[in-house]
């Protein structure tokens, strides 16, 4: 093994030690200077931990200036100054504090960290360890210890003495048994000393300790590489790849392994396999991107491997200036999120070719992705002036209004989009989703265009109109469920308790994944089913006639789709009618528009039962709620309301900025000016743009809030901090008439009550059936002066609030909402009475084919009136009363998907630089799309390549 190289230690060592100060704002600049003793204290505090250092600076001094002698302000004044990198004006007030209580652990730790960030690390050790002798209970003072600890034993080691080295690594897992570095380090020793046994013991242990150590792996799957443990070299590069999509040298070690194991399985005789492995291999080594794109384009459109490798290797040897190759390998980065490459490879084809109108409109893509509004409006209409007829640049261009909150300009570019393409899906569907964020169900115009849009897709696929499935009423039943979204995303919250509860013995499930990029989640989901004894099929990718090909062959009694019209949908396959009964549910809030489609499932509160919204499909209501809801096991505790802390009440809400329409920020301005020194904090993903920000501050401004008691959060990565910015608030607000879903959810599980409100159709009702389910009816407001009355009660009784958020998630966890026994039974239910009406001859989707197909062209109207008959809810209504007598009830309809995710079109691959032909795909939730000319890995040789060693981390 090569000889290791160490890296300095990375943050955790200076950054500050955490304490518990509560959050409020700051008060202004004359109240600051009135401010004395406790309270200059407290605020400084607080000043503190909101970063703002400057001014708790200055909060501090005047505390100091009064009592010298104050330790708390002490080293609140060094945490200040050590944040502003004045290490030595910082050190003095530490040693003061020092100097005042000598057994002060904090103050003795901050020294220890100073003394460590100017390299002296035996001075930084003492303090460490005085620290911990002062209290041996203060976690921190023995975290930086082993820090410091290891890092000498880095420093002994590079000096030629390994075994002190040796030594200094030992001691720091004396002191943190669960220090991660001191056990890579001591596994990059052992390593250089040819012991690979006791170094893969080492780097198994740093991988134990900390999950995400990417460098672990790596080195790890060095050691196996040697040995010829090839699956095991490979599996550790993915794992290492997977926390690090960036990590250069695992790419290259990727590339080594997978290029010996194609050498391995081609001398065995399967070349194909060896071709496979060769081209995975060049994918991880960028340098080959001619090949890539080739092999992209052979993927993403012919599967023709050879023909497509020697047509673009030739291309890009004779013209290394191949913008279209540029381009593309920037949409291969940028479907494995790494944005940052993507970026580097659009501006590249730019500099090539500056109007090549598919690399500015997949820039401003990225740049859309990354919340970076402005710069990705400036890409796109660049790009639709490259190129007028660009109809996919306008489908994008209203993804971004649409993540803007700027839902009638987003409408306008999808209708541009269908102008110029009248079959874009993309742009159909967009437009669809788009329209639900300002329906109020006033009129039926959002049902008509969804009914026109079945009409016509449906003409795009052949279906079947007869099945081998036994009609036996009380046989089991094969239930399959198709999505995209079996990963961490908001449907998987809701379809975590089916998979889970089913009767397999009863109900065979067969789960059709659509998931672009797996997840542990992807994998949890797999094994459970697995475990259960059902099916789990890999479809991403597959053509959705073949999908349905696939879906019949496995005889399907009900197929179950969970996407709607949101990103990267089967709905081509529900057109080809694989399934005697078809359903949808959770990810869309209104009708899909498909005839083919039977039944959507809801709830009679999310659907009334005098309901005037019409659906194509019929109604199924559940018996409870329609939602069951698993909570993330990374959520973490409740924490208590922090208007105990704070002083003020504060709103909130984490729902997405299309929801939050003009007439949502009216009611929320009436809230916070009727409550004294409240404040609204709100998050979401375009607030990482200035002009985003702005422009909602100003718009809150002009109905009377101060911006200054306004905080706008961009998007939060990690589940578990997302979850426990709850935190944050005291109240949450829905919006309307689009309610939040799985924001709802995740606000009562971390103990922050909700207020609602009532409207005339499903996507407005959901809150309603959620808080009634949890028990909390209470909150649902039927007027918007409803709303903030009830807004105004719960913020006037603190101590109300903070008995009710203690009590919140026992309450919800008990509730049919979060029940999935009881409700995978109720859904089991409504399965069977589907199945049992299919039995008696009774099917309401093939009613309707037989309708379309029996009309000729010229009765058009008739044809119109009756598909509004079959969707009319008073004809439901009926035929729900007369199975009531019979059967079960049922209780049935689809859920909106939380701000469902719109398409979002790339240009992929380019066929030649002479003939470019963008592809189009669609995107998932979270993540706008990106059409794939993808690469996979072309042609490798065998060199070889040695991950080095790292210090502390």
């Amino acid at each position: 093994m090569g000889q290791p190289g160490m890296e300095p230690l990375e943050g955790k060592e200076s950054s500050a030690v955490p304490d518990c100060n509560g959050g409020a704002p700051a008060p202004p600049a004359k109240q600051q200077q009135q401010l004395e003793g406790a309270d200059a204290l407290r605020y400084a505090n607080i000043l503190r931990s909101r970063n703002k250092f400057a001014d708790a600076l200055q909060l501090y001094s005047t505390v100091l200036e009064k009592d010298g002698t104050n330790v708390d302000a002490l080293i609140g004044k060094g945490i200040c100054l050590q944040a502003q990198s004045l290490l030595k004006q910082a050190l003095e007030c530490f040693t003061a504090a020092v100097k005042v209580d000598p057994s002060n652990a904090c103050a003795l730790t901050h020294c220890g960290m100073i003394y460590k960030d100017e390299g002296h690390l035996v001075e930084a050790a003492e303090a460490y360890q005085k620290a911990r002798t002062a209290d041996p209970s203060y976690k921190a003072a023995a975290e930086f210890l082993a820090i410091v600890l290891t890092d000498l034993g880095t420093s002994l080691k590079l000096a030629g003495n390994t075994e002190d080295g040796i030594q200094k690594y030992c001691e720091a897992l004396e002191v943190d048994s669960h220090y991660a570095p001191a056990y890579y380090n001591l596994g990059v020793v052992y390593s250089e000393m040819m012991q690979f046994d006791v170094a893969l013991t080492c780097y198994e242990k740093a991988a134990l300790e900390r999950p995400l150590y990417a460098e672990a792996y790596c080195n790890m799957g060095v050691i196996y590489k040697n040995r010829g443990e090839l699956d095991a070299a490979i599996a550790c590069y993915d794992r290492c790849l997977t926390i690090s999509p960036n990590f250069e040298i695992a790419k290259n070690n990727m590339a080594i392994a997978l290029t010996d194991m194609g050498t391995k399985v081609k001398i065995e005789g399967d070349i194909n396999q060896g071709v496979a492995y060769y081209k995975k291999a060049l994918f991880y080594n960028w340098h080959y991107a001619d090949a890539m794109y080739n092999l992209g384009v052979a993927y993403g459109e012919m599967l023709n491997f050879e023909m497509a490798i020697v047509f673009y290797e030739l291309a890009l040897h004779f013209n290394p200036r191949c913008a279209e190759a540029c381009n593309n390998l920037g949409v291969i980065y940028k479907d494995r999120d790494n944005l940052d490459k993507a970026v580097e490879c659009y501006q590249m084809a730019l500099t090539i070719k500056p109007n090549f109108s598919q690399s500015l409109n997949n820039l401003g893509v990225v740049y859309t992705v990354q919340g970076k509004m402005d710069a990705a409006a400036s890409m796109i209409e660049k790009a639709i002036l490259a190129n007028p007829t660009y109809a996919e640049a306008y489908n994008n261009l209203g993804v971004l209004y649409r993540d803007a909150g700027s839902i009638t300009l987003s409408v306008q570019a999808y209708e541009r989009c269908l102008q110029i393409d009248p079959d874009s899906r993309n742009a159909g569907q967009n437009r669809l989703l788009a329209m639900n964020y300002i329906d109020e169900g006033s009129d039926d115009k959002l049902y008509d265009a969804h009914r026109e849009w079945g009409k016509r897709f449906m003409k795009l696929y052949a279906h079947y109109t007869s099945w081998d499935n036994p009609k036996v009423a009380d046989r089991p039943l094969v239930i399959g469920y198709v999505s995209p979204d079996f990963f961490t995303h908001s449907v998987s919250y809701f379809v975590e308790a089916p998979l889970a509860h089913h009767d397999y013995t009863n109900c065979k499930v067969v789960v059709y994944s659509g998931v672009v990029k797996a997840d542990a989640k992807t994998l949890r989901f797999k094994d459970k089913v697995l475990e259960k004894g059902g099916l789990w099929r890999d479809i991403y990718g597959i053509d959705e006639k073949k999908v349905a090909s696939l879906i019949r062959e496995d005889k399907v009694d009900i197929l179950v789709e969970l996407t709607g019209h949101t990103a990267n949908n089967k709905l081509g396959t529900m057109a080809c009618r694989p399934a005697p009964i078809q359903v949808t549910w959770i990810g869309y809030p209104n009708t899909t528009g498909l005839p083919a489609i039977d039944y959507r499932i809801t709830d009679s509160l999310a659907d009334t039962p005098n309901t005037n919204q019409k659906h194509v499909e019929e109604l199924v209501r559940l018996p409870e709620s329609f939602l069951c809801y698993t909570p993330s096991p990374e959520a973490g505790p409740v924490c208590p309301t922090p208007a105990i802390s704070n002083g003020f009440v504060t709103f909130g809400s984490f729902n997405n900025l299309a929801k939050i329409t003009p007439k949502v920020l009216q009611v929320w301005a009436r809230i916070l000016c009727a409550v004294p020194n409240s404040r609204l904090v709100v998050k979401c993903k375009p607030f990482c743009c200035d002009s985003i920000r702005q422009k909602f501050l100003t718009t809150l401004e002009e109905l009377g809030l101060e911006p200054l008691r306004v905080d706008l959060l961009p998007l939060i990565h990690l589940n578990h901090d997302h979850m426990q910015a709850y935190s944050l608030m005291d109240i949450s607000l829905d919006t309307f008439p689009y309610a939040g879903t799985t924001t709802t959810c995740e606000s009562l599980y971390m103990g922050v009550p909700c207020v609602t409100m009532a409207g005339s159709v499903h996507a407005h009702n959901v809150g309603v059936s959620l808080l009634t389910k949890v028990g909390l009816g209470r909150l649902v407001a039927k007027t918007e002066d409803e709303y903030v009355s009830l807004a105004l009660d719960l913020a006037s009784d603190v101590d109300a609030l903070q008995e009710l958020r203690m009590s919140l998630r026992e309450l919800m966890i008990k509730s049919p909402v979060c029940d999935g026994e009881s409700f995978t039974r109720g859904l089991e239910s409504a399965y069977r009475t589907m199945w049992r009406r299919y039995c008696d001859g009774d099917s309401p989707a093939l009613k309707r084919l037989e309708l379309l197909a029996d009309q000729p062209g010229s009765n058009k109207e008739d044809l119109d009136k009756t598909a509004v008959k079959l969707a009319d809810p008073r004809v439901q209504r009926a035929n729900a009363i007369a199975e009531e007598d019979n059967q079960a009830p049922i209780k049935v309809n689809a859920t909106p998907e939380e701000g469902g995710q719109p398409q979002i079109i790339m240009v992929n691959g380019v066929s030649s630089p002479a003939d470019s032909q963008a592809l189009i795909a669609t995107a998932q939730l979270d993540q706008p799309q990106i059409m794939v000319n993808g690469v996979s890995s072309p042609h490798s040789t065998s060199g070889r390549c040695e991950m080095n060693g790292h210090s502390s981390r």
